[in-house]
Parts: C-alpha cells; structure tokens; sequence
C-alpha cells in the first residue's frame, strides 16, 4: 500500500472536466484542526448564549476530540447541546456567526495539505463536496471560502426565520453521510467507483466504503488499521504524531483544557 505521506499524492493537472467524478470531504479533523462545532460554540458563548459551564463542557470535548477522534457519545452531546442554545435564534444571525467563525477560528485551522488535495480535484473538473455533521450554515461558509462546489451538513428546523431546536432528519453522521452522497450522486449523474471520499473517522467508514478511492486523512488508530489492511492511502498532515505516546498525551491534556478556558475566559463580555 502507499506509504503514509506529509504531503498531497499526485493528481494530473488535466484541463479538460472529468464528468461523473467528484471528491466528498468530512470537515473535523480531516480538513480542519478539531471539531468546527466547538468554535460556533466558542462564537455563541462571547455572545452569551451560554455560560461558562456549558462552555466548559464544549472546551473539554474538543479536548477529547484532538486527543482520540470521534466520539458517539460526545458528538451526540454536543448536537443535544447545540440544538437547545440555537432554539429562537434567527437564519441571518446564524450565517453572519458562520462568517465570523471562518474568519477568525477556522481559517487558519484548514490544514494546508487536506486543502491542497480538494484543489487538486477541483484542477481537473472535478466538483468536490463538504459532508460533515456541522450546521450547513457552516458548512456553506468553509465551502464557499475554500472555492469548492457545496457542502452537505446538518439541517436545523426554521420556522418564521427562527430555529425551533429540532432538526430536519439526523445529524449528519456515520451512515447518514453515505446516504447524502448517495443522494447526491443520483442528482449529479456521479459515477461512485469514479469518486474519492476522504475522513479522519472510522465512524465514516460507510462513506468511503461507498466510493471508489477511499482516503483516510490524520485517521483514528481503527481507521488506520482498517486503512492498512485494505490498501487505501492513508494521509497524516499532523506534526509529530509518532511521538504522541499516552504519556505525551497525558502531560498536555492538562495544558490543553488550561488553554481552551482561558480562550473561553476572554470572552466573558458580549461582542455584538
């Protein structure tokens, strides 16, 4: 199988659109360092939408999350959560919350190498698409900045221009991400043993099933194995993770979760 590189494969430079070919990207971990939900939730709380507590809760999954992928119980937590803090809150404010938190949280977290590889397919005409359990709000937001073509993402229920806190079907997860692809390769005429699927998560493993060239990108240790014994190529942009030993984990979980409240700390006052 590939060896496991720092730097994107090679894709030909081709002029010419490949027509039934697209590459679907998660987002967590895959395109970007950590959980995306973790910064609307940072967002929301300098605008006192919750309180430090609450905050406290998201600062210490993100936490988790960097340290050992994916966790169902904690994504579930985390839309439960989230769910309740947006009932009432409008479809504009959620989209102008969105451009603030590309600009100032996400943005320079899109990891340089998952981001060379979505240009690289866009290069050859190929149309590359986010599908990430975030509000498509988001979502929409990292498509659009990044130049992709759309994003598939978790729908909130609107009602009078206000979430409700329910949501339109599932949060968009696991085998619900291999449902909107297939969904969307019907609509698009998209031949999937032609597309690319790429995620840091064994819990994606029905999406990258689903498609012809699997990747894994910066995978969790049970993708990683999975990966291996069936020859995909397996992409890590993160620094130094030969050296993440459980006790180098250890040693800076605490700094980690220091940190993480001193960024919520300096948010105390509301930023209207």
């Amino acid at each position: 199988m590939p060896d496991e590189k720092n730097a994107p494969g090679a894709l030909a430079p081709l002029a010419t659109q490949q027509h039934g070919e697209a590459a679907f990207f998660d987002v967590d971990n895959t395109l970007m360092k950590g959980a995306s939900l973790f910064h609307v939730a940072r967002k929301m709380y300098e605008r006192k939408a919750f309180t430090l507590s609450q905050a406290a809760g998201f600062a210490w999954k993100q936490v988790k999350f960097i340290l050992r992928g994916e966790n169902m119980d904690d994504v579930h937590a985390v839309r439960d959560s989230a769910l309740t803090l947006a009932a009432g809150i409008t479809v504009e404010d959620i989209k102008v919350l969105g451009e603030e938190v590309y600009d100032e949280m996400i943005e320079s977290r899109i990891w340089p190498g998952a981001k060379a590889l979505a240009d690289q397919h866009l290069r050859v005409g190929r149309k590359v698409w986010l599908v990430t359990a975030t509000p498509i709000e988001v979502a929409s937001v990292i498509a659009s900045r990044l130049g992709l073509n759309g994003a598939l993402g978790t729908v909130g229920e609107i009602e009078d221009g206000t979430y409700t806190g329910r949501l339109v079907g599932d949060i968009l997860h696991g085998p619900a991400k291999a449902i909107a692809v297939q969904l969307v390769a019907e609509a698009e005429g998209l031949e999937l043993q032609r597309c690319w699927a790429y995620s840091d998560s064994y819990n994606d493993i029905p999406l990258l099933t689903l498609v012809g060239h699997p990747v894994a990108i910066n995978p969790d240790n049970r993708l990683r194995r999975h990966a291996r014994e069936h020859n995909w190529p397996v992409y890590d942009f993160r620094s130094g993770r030969r050296a993440a030993t459980f006790g180098l984990k250890a040693a800076t979980l605490g700094g980690a979760v220091y940190g993480l409240w001193r960024g919520f700390a300096r948010f105390r006052g509301p930023r209207l």
